[in-house]
């Protein structure tokens, strides 16, 4: 059997790791994943540190290309091959997508990813969950997603009238978070219940894009 031309290193239950997927897959790109284990310390190894110096996962590599950084992937995949999900053609939608992009980035999915690291992982890895930087993070996230409802209230997507990166980038992390006990924060608000899909964040409330439950099915089976 041929070997796909490009591959991704990492462990698909990774939100990062994710991200890189649901981009490729988005865009029909055929390409392996190459599993590794985060117990086992393969990305601290020196094979995994030549492709990323800070240890980190996803890597992809397209041909003689290697990148890292899941966001950096993501938007290298859809211009390469999908390129209307950037808004290319349009500058105006083009910096739209990238001022969501950031939001996400910054905004966001800290916040999010906070929580969720707290409430899943730490029990999961016998640790001691700290109830105030739950409390914390989420006073925080209520501010942002009510920003969130306000852009939605008034676009069908967060870019404008079509569906982008900007959307994409948010299912992964939301697909973790609407696992958690705080998944009500993102149901009461009908606009970003509608992008992020409902329950445990399924994204498919809105038209558009080849996103669908069973990918998310399939990531964590990989993993």
């Amino acid at each position: 059997m041929a070997t796909s031309a490009v591959k991704v290193y990492g462990w698909a239950i990774s939100p990062f790791v994710s991200r890189a997927l649901l981009a490729l897959e988005e865009a029909g790109v055929d390409y392996e994943l190459v599993p590794m284990s985060r117990q086992a310390g393969d990305h601290h190894r020196p094979e995994h540190l030549a492709r990323n110096p800070f240890g980190k996962v996803p890597v992809l590599e397209d041909g003689d290309l290697t990148l890292f950084e899941s966001h950096a992937i993501s938007r290298h995949v859809l211009r390469k091959h999908k390129p209307e999900l950037l808004g290319t053609g349009n500058l105006e939608q083009a910096a739209l997508v990238d001022v969501w992009f950031e939001v996400e980035a910054h905004q966001l999915s800290p916040l999010a990813i906070a929580i969720v690291v707290e409430c899943i992982f730490t029990p999961f890895l016998g640790r001691e969950t700290q109830p105030d930087v739950v409390d914390e993070n989420v006073e925080k996230l209520k501010k942002v997603l009510e920003v969130y409802e306000a852009r939605l209230s008034k676009s069908k997507y967060l870019a404008g009238d079509f569906l982008s990166l900007a959307d994409l980038s948010h299912f992964t992390i939301m697909h973790c978070f609407m696992a958690t006990e705080y998944a009500a924060l993102v149901e009461v608000l009908p606009h970003v219940g509608a992008l992020v899909g409902g329950p445990h964040g399924t994204p498919g409330g809105q038209e558009g894009g080849g996103v669908h439950a069973g990918w998310y099915g399939r990531g964590i089976q990989e993993t």
